[in-house]
């Protein structure tokens, strides 16, 4: 496997140091609320994004569900990243963490 899937606790805990976040939903979605320092990530800005990225820096991809950053995760991790994480549960799971009282 070219990526691993993590809970959105581990995926805090990334954040600590020096992940960093692509999120691929929508782009009212991402408006509407994104992890902080979350890059908004599009078939029209993927390719400049991965060239201009520290591929040595942990990626996290956040999606709505978790469902489609793990093809998302591949794809970066065949693109260079050396560690690179699928957000199980997607931002929705995020939101359910910073509910629990974690900000």
């Amino acid at each position: 496997m070219s990526f691993v899937r993590i809970s959105a606790q581990q995926a805090r805990d990334l954040l600590v140091g020096d992940a960093q976040v692509v999120d691929i939903r929508d782009p009212q979605s991402y408006a509407a609320g994104c992890i902080e320092n979350a890059v908004h990530i599009t078939a029209d800005n993927v390719d400049d994004f991965i060239q201009s990225s520290d591929h040595s820096r942990p990626l996290i991809v956040c999606c709505y569900h978790g469902n489609a950053s793990q093809s998302a995760a591949a794809y970066f991790s065949e693109n260079g990243f050396a560690q690179t994480y699928s957000l199980d549960g997607g931002y929705e799971a995020w939101q359910e963490l910073q509910d629990g009282g974690w900000h």
